[in-house]
């Protein structure tokens, strides 16, 4: 195949002038050197999956993950790995290269007279590998599963699923049912109709609806299966890598110059190889033309080219039923490359596989508004639609009265953790969480509320009034229980026992609680009253000035966040072109915990507000650590942070923190052109709006030009 994409001629047509405007094309990713382990692989993939690529001792291996392998303990399960070995070792030859190509989604490997090229369809669940070789010459390509057994789960390891610390006696991850003739491989995994859903339902006191209720991991069948032309089956042989055994089927190819391999997953696919590469690439090429950052600052370079690496890693799920996860996304790797004493399967991850902890999801898919993906946005939001009856079968069945209330850990059937939801003694409130992080913390719903509504899709309205509607009737009804009157004496809503974010614990009145229901309440017809009941956002004098405070009142300090800072995102009531940027810097310059708490890691948002408050340098500061190279060969894999590796909800945190130092909007429709950005630094870029628009701007030489 032409490869029209050389690091050359990419930086040939990135360049846009006024007079002619070419089509933007993303740099490749060379490495000219094999790898030592999984840990420094290559992302590729597309439609709902991940590959990790690597070439190892002369093999060319690679991990293959789909959203949504949901096991019986709600482990995200691979499908398995694959590895093609080229008797003689072609691909050690010194001209060996390994290249992603952003702008057509695949991968190529080359050395010696071989050239391979791996790629997953944009609008089917499948994968293909191309292989040609100048020369005929024999091949062993070999599926490795870990899974071939039954394997008990630890209790350290126990983190990969929704038990975590509660691990029953008899928790195992069940084997595959692994199949081969002479020229398939299937590859299936369907789980028992007792899964921790059940576990979930009686824990959480919920057996009386058990029948109602959505699970969709109960039965879930996981299959899939592969074709490779001219390889025929030569049996199984056990093999270790890295810290785990596995069984391998082989399939053999005496007289190889050219195959493809085929790999599905799921439902049967019968694209061509040739149409899926036209079509994968073209999905591509579209999508890089959305939206796109330049520039030619050498201080700004390392910032804007992870941006992009990320940028195309959320890519690859975009047409997932399941959402891209924070913890690793697709791209996990043998995890005792992260943590030498997590000495698991492949399929380990920290903080579970289907527990949605929503303050770090929010983070992967707050970015796509800006950069024009709200399609890939539908997988997040989707989720909700699909939990949505659960969250009311729960407030109805615990509470008596009607709205959707989503716990801050949930799993992919809508109900808390198991283990986070705690232990609850006789007459405590069964509906409330009894773990010290996560008590009164329901609000982060809201922010996929607001990202449905902004991204202007009808079905999400019923969604945040359901939420909203548990808020003023859940408070109400607190109310009454502790006196005689539901609001307070200025007839507001009383929110407490509230909660801070996890961090400023049975708060009254929290500023991130009220200034959510503030901004989703502003976007909906108001037919309940509910906007005139919301209390003012909390404010505190510190050395003199007004600031935001994180509540009223809070009895603890639990964790690291700065909810006093979350009215200005993500519900921007305050920031630039917004009322009161006197108060929110204020705050965040004196505020004592947002300065304790200031940090660049993980899902820490300081390098956002910084932005938002037009504070150039401190912006400047902390989205280029944000976004600094990670510890591994791809530099956008960032290490485990508060959670693990590639770290997604650190990547989705520095995308958000370098648009805002971009572009921003005043709630009258100005736009903010470089409103966080040092003017000595060249950039040109083309974002979106949340009114529609999109908006293609330049800095040269300080001078700021709309295009």
């Amino acid at each position: 195949m032409n490869n029209r994409f050389s690091c050359l001629l990419g930086l040939l047509l990135c360049i846009i002038t006024a007079t002619q405007a070419a089509d933007y094309i993303p740099h490749d990713v060379v490495w000219t050197s094999q790898s030592h382990n999984s840990s420094e692989s290559m992302p590729c993939g597309g439609h709902d999956i991940g590959m990790n690529i690597w070439v190892e001792q002369g093999d060319v291996l690679f991990y293959v993950q789909q959203s949504g392998w949901f096991d019986e303990n709600n482990t995200l399960l691979k499908a398995g790995r694959w590895r093609l070995h080229l008797d003689g070792s072609p691909l050690n030859s010194p001209d060996f290269q390994q290249r992603l190509c952003l702008d057509d989604g695949a991968v190529y490997i080359s050395g010696g007279e071989v050239k391979l090229c791996l790629w997953a369809d944009v609008d089917d669940p499948v994968i293909f590998i191309s292989i040609s070789s100048k020369r005929i010459c024999q091949a062993t390509l070999s599926y490795e599963s870990w899974r071939y057994r039954d394997r008990p789960v630890t209790k350290a390891e126990c983190q990969q699923c929704s038990y975590k610390w509660l691990v029953p006696k008899d928790c195992t991850t069940f084997a595959d049912s692994i199949e081969a003739d002479e020229h398939w491989l299937t590859f299936t995994h369907k789980n028992r109709l007792t899964t921790v859903f059940d576990y979930t339902v009686e824990r959480e006191q919920l057996s009386a609806i058990k029948d109602s209720l959505y699970n969709p991991i109960g039965g879930l069948l996981m299959q899939g299966d592969m074709q490779a032309e001219g390889f025929h089956f030569t049996g199984t042989t056990m093999g270790n890598y890295a810290s785990t055994d596995y069984r391998s089927w082989n399939f053999r190819h005496e007289h190889l110059k050219k195959s493809t391999i085929t790999i599905r997953l799921g439902r049967m696919s019968l694209v061509s190889p040739k149409e899926s590469r036209q079509r994968s690439a073209n999905w591509w090429h579209s999508y890089w033309q959305r939206s796109w950052i330049t520039t030619t600052s050498p201080e700004a370079m390392q910032m804007v080219r992870n941006y992009e690496l990320m940028r195309y890693m959320l890519g690859c799920n975009a047409r997932g039923q399941w959402p891209t996860k924070f913890n690793g996304g697709l791209f996990t790797f043998d995890p005792v490359f992260v943590d030498s004493t997590a000495t698991f399967t492949p399929d380990y991850r920290k903080w579970g596989g289907g527990t949605m902890t929503a303050q770090n999801q929010r983070l992967v898919y707050w970015p796509m508004l800006k950069s024009g993906d709200t399609d890939l946005m539908r997988a997040q939001l989707s989720t909700y639609l699909r939990l949505q009856p659960n969250a009311r079968a729960w407030t109805r069945h615990h509470w008596g009265h009607d709205g959707a209330c989503f716990s801050e850990q949930i799993e992919n059937f809508g109900l808390p953790n198991p283990a986070e939801y705690g232990k609850h003694p006789e007459g405590s409130d069964a509906g409330v969480e009894r773990n010290a992080w996560l008590e009164y913390e329901w609000d982060t719903a809201l922010e996929f509320c607001l990202m449905g509504l902004l991204s202007g899709e009808e079905e999400y309205r019923q969604l945040a009034a359901d939420v909203l509607l548990f808020f003023d009737q859940h408070y109400q009804m607190l109310a009454h229980q502790r006196g005689s009157k539901a609001l307070s004496g200025d007839g507001k809503l009383i929110i407490y026992p509230g909660s801070g974010c996890e961090t400023y614990k049975m708060a009254y009145n929290p500023a991130s609680t009220i200034s959510a229901l503030k901004a989703v309440a502003a976007l909906l017809p108001d037919t309940t009253g509910l906007a005139e009941r919301l209390p003012a956002i909390p404010l505190r004098i510190i050395d003199g000035d007004t600031c935001l405070a994180p509540a009223i009142t809070w009895e603890r300090i639990q964790n690291v966040e700065t909810p006093q800072l979350y009215p200005v995102f993500p519900w921007r009531l305050y920031g630039l072109g917004r009322q009161g940027l006197d108060i929110a810097r204020n705050t965040y310059k004196k505020d004592p915990h947002a300065l304790e708490m200031r940090s660049a890691k993980g899902w820490k948002q300081d390098n956002i507000w910084a932005a938002c408050l037009g504070l150039t340098d401190e912006a400047h500061r902390l989205n280029s650590e944000k976004l600094s190279d990670g510890p591994y060969r791809f530099t956008a894999f960032w290490d485990a942070g508060f959670d693990w590796a590639p770290d997604h909800n650190r990547g989705g945190a520095g995308m958000i923190g370098l648009q805002e130092m971009l572009l921003q909007q005043t709630p009258q429709g100005e736009l903010l052109l470089f409103p966080a950005w040092p003017h000595e630094w060249d950039c040109h870029f083309r974002l979106h709006t949340t009114d529609g628009q999109v908006v293609e701007a330049s800095i040269t030489n300080g001078v700021i030009s709309r295009k």
